[in-house]
């Protein structure tokens, strides 16, 4: 009978590090910081926007509240980071919609898996997307072959979308590529 539990004890500590990790791969969370619900809808858009930031500013601090990423989130329906304005030159595109609209839907009632790529260009259901080179360092937590996201329509910056990622509750400026 002592064998038995002890083999039963082996057992339960070697199982323990896969109970502790967040559900998902890599059980990344960001400092213990949980998303609440989807936001409902995107962000306002900014009227007061603060001067433009020079390129060699400061790195910004979207760590509002401990354990908060340190990354562009949502807090309780506030878009932590979605603050720049209009005149952001890190968002101006030459050719806004260069590849036509997305019209897969917006908000929470539109939630997509990715289904492969990176950063640079990924996909789901035949739409095809890349984030903001100004984004690229908020998406490193990201899995690319599985985690759902959900579309905003960018209201400050011309020919953007703002991809929320559901499980870490951050978000980044993304552009259509068009479809397959």
């Amino acid at each position: 009978m002592k064998t038995i539990a002890t083999f039963a004890l082996l057992l339960l500590l070697g199982s323990l590090p896969a109970w502790t990790q967040e559900r998902g791969r890599g059980g990344e969370s960001h400092n213990n910081f949980k998303p609440s619900r989807p936001p409902t809808r995107g962000p306002e858009p900014m009227h007061n926007a603060p001067a433009p930031r020079p390129e060699a500013a400061e790195p910004r601090n979207f760590t509002g509240h401990p354990g908060h990423p340190q990354a562009p989130h949502v807090d309780a329906g506030k878009w932590v980071g979605h603050d720049s304005g209009p005149q952001d030159a890190r968002f101006h595109l030459d050719h806004p919609w260069e590849h036509g609209h997305f019209t897969g839907g917006f908000g929470p009632r539109h939630v997509f898996r990715l289904v492969g790529g990176g950063p640079n260009r990924f996909w789901f259901g035949g739409f095809y997307f890349s984030v903001a080179p100004a984004d690229l360092a908020f998406c490193g937590p990201w899995l690319w072959d599985s985690d759902q996201i959900i579309l905003y329509e960018d209201p400050d910056h011309p020919g953007w979308y703002l991809a929320y990622n559901v499980r870490l509750g951050t978000y980044v400026h993304v552009v259509y590529l068009g479809t397959a």
